[in-house]
């Protein structure tokens, strides 16, 4: 087939000449369609308030291409790298050898270290045009006086992109060297957390309803960056005329079909946000410009559903051209969305109705009412980051399940059942009243705390998930390639896990984190950001888990405890929570006084005796999670003895089956194998027992015989 064959010299310089027109048609349609949302969105316009420093036309205009340009970037990074590390099979030999990265691939790696310092150079000038903006000062003063290294270590959003600058340069200098799957998936890895930080620190951070926001414009640019990069490389990769192309469309168009949701579902909340009612989306720039960008996706839809439909079967007939005449119109499409985008983002959404207090800018919604039991239960909110883990996690398991049950296989139902409770007690500390009055009461955060880190990793943990992927996930179809199967099977085997599972590692990291976290600045900092908020949460869903892991899991792991030291360890280990418990109520300051003071509400209590109240809730705490892990670990014994009397009994059977054929045979036991050689003699003296039986009913009845004969003679 066409798409399979290996490209002539010629026709890689035809390719190489339609990639560049490809490229600056690309170009074009993006930064047209940014400089048209600018003047409409009026993110451009001069705007002379009396008292307040303008940049000028320069930085005005300069700012959102760099940013363009910093978005570009990236999405050609992570592009070029999912191609390398995901898009093309990994090629192997048929040995016990790792697998290794195609030519194609190498080539990929290389072009992403390009565009990651094209990536470096664009976050660079967003930096610097960043400063100028903010302190109104021209280009030029910004770079040669000292204000820019003042702004990168005293503003968050300066040290955002200070960080993508330094992230980006490390992907350009290692992917000039990287040669292998893992390396490669390490970079791409980087690249990811790269994309966070402006997304992280930006005007989301600072807006109303912040916390959903923010998750939003995450998850946002995380969707957006493979999906864009991915379709500008697959095109590359149909006009040079390569091999794979079949392989490498089918496999983006399901990862871009996740994509797309992702994007649209986050969009959406992103919009809701930040206008305060329908009527904005026609009566604001920001609104019009929000409903011009949902007309792009809806037809970026059209084109993955056109791809679906027709491109991939005609790829899979030999005709590579299906692909590029239409990728190129759509990659130009997915180029102006993105420029609408950053014009969006330069434009200021519409004001709320009224004034903010200083602790509703803070929290990111209105103090709220004194606390009673029925308002921690019926007072919800909406952290958009934990519905959707809590949303995937239980869609990727139930799927994992439905799969084994079509194909035939069992699966426990318990297992079922603890993994949907552990997801229900996640929302009910993240969704419900105990999430809003966390931020405000020391008290319900360490409620939340417990059962995060205490109480849904047992569930969790129990449920088996890693087995269950292991068992639901298909081999990849290609030899030697690497599916999610095999990726998550050379995780689980790699010195990473070994480490991070080791008992000692996971005890540590289960103890100890609390105390560096509470009694350090690191507490306040987390409370003060929701991006810190965010990682304290998940960082106690994970330390917990880790933990109960190595203590009830019953998936593969790299090392497995044997019962008695489990115990031992659960009851040298939970005292220090409660002594944890004991050393808050003990504190004679109390911790984070500066946001507690700044959010906490008029009726709560003093801010010493609500962290007492906290503090008696760690030390009593411990109770629940050591009643359910003891409970567990039973069952989970006794079952494993049930297994290992089992199959000692089936290795007894065996070995005195094969002793009893080797005796039949005259041939002599081995007398190293204890267990054959018990058998054996127990088969022995059992053949002799029977022939001794045998022989005294033979004598018995000559016995009878010859006393009958007697008999009969004397009568006679």
């Amino acid at each position: 087939m066409a798409s399979k064959s290996t490209a002539t010299a010629a026709e890689k310089g035809t390719g190489t000449a339609a990639v560049l027109r490809f490229g600056i048609t690309t170009l074009a349609a993006g930064f047209a369609v940014l400089t048209a949302g600018l003047v409409l969105g009026g993110a451009v316009a001069e705007k002379v308030i009396p008292g307040i420093a303008d940049a000028g036309a320069a930085t005005r205009w300069g700012l959102p291409i760099a940013r363009l340009a910093m978005d570009l970037g990236a999405a050609l990074t992570v592009g070029a790298l999912v191609a390398a590390v995901a898009l093309l099979p990994l090629e192997s030999d048929g040995r016990k050898e790792t697998p290794r990265l195609s030519r194609d691939a190498l080539e990929y790696l290389r072009a992403a270290s390009w565009a990651a310092a094209a990536w470096a150079a664009a976050a660079a000038a967003t930096l610097v045009f960043t400063v100028a903006d903010v302190l109104g000062r021209p280009v030029v003063e910004v770079v040669t006086g000292s204000e820019l290294s003042t702004y990168v270590g005293q503003i968050s959003q300066g040290t955002a992109l200070m960080l993508v600058v330094l992230l980006a340069v490390v992907v350009a200098l290692l992917g000039r060297t990287t040669t292998t799957p893992a390396a490669a998936f390490g970079l791409l890895a980087v690249a990811g957390v790269a994309l966070l930080p402006p997304p992280l620190t930006g005007h989301s951070a600072s807006a109303a309803n912040h916390s959903v926001a923010v998750t939003g414009v995450a998850l946002h640019v995380v969707a957006v960056a493979p999906w864009v990069g991915g379709l500008a490389v697959l095109t590359a990769h149909g006009l040079t005329r390569r091999a794979r192309l079949d392989v490498m469309a089918d496999r983006f168009s399901r990862m871009a079909l996740w994509c797309y949701v992702a994007v649209g579902v986050s969009g959406l909340v992103n919009v809701i946000a930040r206008l305060q009612g329908p009527g904005e989306l026609f009566g604001s720039e920001y609104g019009r410009l929000a409903v011009g960008k949902m007309a792009a996706f809806a037809a970026l839809g059209w084109f993955g559903w056109w791809h679906r439909k027709r491109t991939l079967p005609e790829l899979a007939a030999g005709r590579p051209w299906a692909l590029t005449r239409l990728a190129g119109v759509e990659a130009a499409v997915m180029a102006a969305t993105m420029g609408l985008a950053v014009a969006l983002a330069r434009t200021a959404p519409p004001a709320p109705a009224g004034e903010l207090t200083p602790a509703e800018v803070l929290l990111g919604f209105p103090v709220p009412p004194p606390l009673t039991p029925g308002r921690l239960a019926t007072l919800w909110t909406f952290d958009f980051f934990f519905a959707a883990l809590v949303v995937v996690l239980g869609a990727l398991y139930l799927a994992g399940v439905v799969r084994l049950r079509r194909r035939g296989d069992s699966w426990p139902v318990l297992r079922t059942l603890s993994w949907l409770l552990g997801l229900l007690t996640i929302v009910a500390v993240t969704q419900t009243g105990v999430a809003r009055y966390a931020p405000v009461l020391f008290s319900v955060h360490m409620v939340e705390h417990m059962v995060l880190s205490m109480l849904s990793p047992i569930f969790l943990v129990a449920a088996a998930p890693v087995t269950l992927a292991l068992r639901a996930l298909r081999p990849a179809r290609i030899r030697g390639d690497r599916g999610p199967r095999e990726w998550l099977t050379a995780l689980l085997h790699s010195r990473y896990t070994a480490v991070v599972t080791h008992p000692a590692v996971a005890t540590v990291n289960f103890v100890a984190s609390t105390f560096v976290l509470y009694f350090t600045p690191l507490f306040q900092g987390a409370m003060r950001n929701h991006l810190g908020h965010v990682w304290m949460t998940v960082h106690f869903l994970l330390a917990g888990s880790l933990f109960f892991w190595v203590l009830i899991g019953v998936d593969p792991a790299p090392r497995r405890l044997g019962y008695p030291w489990r115990v031992l360890l659960l009851f040298v280990t939970m005292p220090f929570h409660a002594f944890f418990g004991l050393a808050v109520m003990n504190l004679g300051e109390p911790l984070a006084r500066g946001w507690y003071t700044a959010v906490a509400p008029p009726w709560a209590d003093a801010l010493l005796k609500d962290q007492h109240t906290g503090g008696g809730i760690a030390w009593g705490f411990g109770e629940i999670p050591t009643f359910l892990v003891l409970v567990v670990m039973a069952f989970q014994w006794y079952l494993d003895d049930q297994r290992q009397a089992r199959r000692l009994d089936r290795r007894a059977d065996r070995a005195a089956a094969r002793s009893a054929e080797r005796a039949a045979r005259g041939e002599s036991v081995d007398e190293d194998d204890e267990l054959a050689a018990y058998n054996a003699r127990l088969a022995m003296l059992a053949e002799r027992d029977r022939r001794a039986r045998q022989g005294g009913r033979g004598r018995r009845a000559e016995e009878s015989g010859s006393a009958g004969a007697e008999e009969d003679a004397s009568r006679t």
